[in-house]
């Protein structure tokens, strides 16, 4: 497989990570082997610090972020690298997990 983009994109939030891909002579849009993959991927390479789900900040991503970040803004971050994707399923007081340095 080829990456067919020769230019640099402009990204937007609609196709931020989106490259094309040649593959047997067909050209196919796709985000696998995006920049946003190797973001993820390189989150393990992220210095963290453990800590415990207060219970003002159960199902609460974005409190997290005011206090650890001092941004709501910042929520995705820590959820993002401890792989929690339904903060009402897996963000429980009492719950540990990790807060990742910016």
């Amino acid at each position: 497989m080829e990456d067919t983009n020769n230019s640099s994109p402009s990204y937007t939030r609609y196709n931020y990570g989106v490259v094309n891909l040649k593959h047997k002579g067909v050209v196919t849009t796709t985000s696998v082997g995006s920049v946003y993959d190797d973001f993820i991927s390189a989150l393990t390479q992220v210095s963290s610090r453990p800590g415990v789900v207060p219970t003002f900040c159960e199902n609460r991503p974005d409190l997290i972020g005011d206090i650890f970040y001092e941004s709501p803004g910042y929520w995705w971050y820590a959820m993002q690298y401890n792989s929690l994707f339904d903060p009402f399923e897996t963000l429980n007081a009492g719950d540990e997990i990790f807060i990742p340095e910016l």
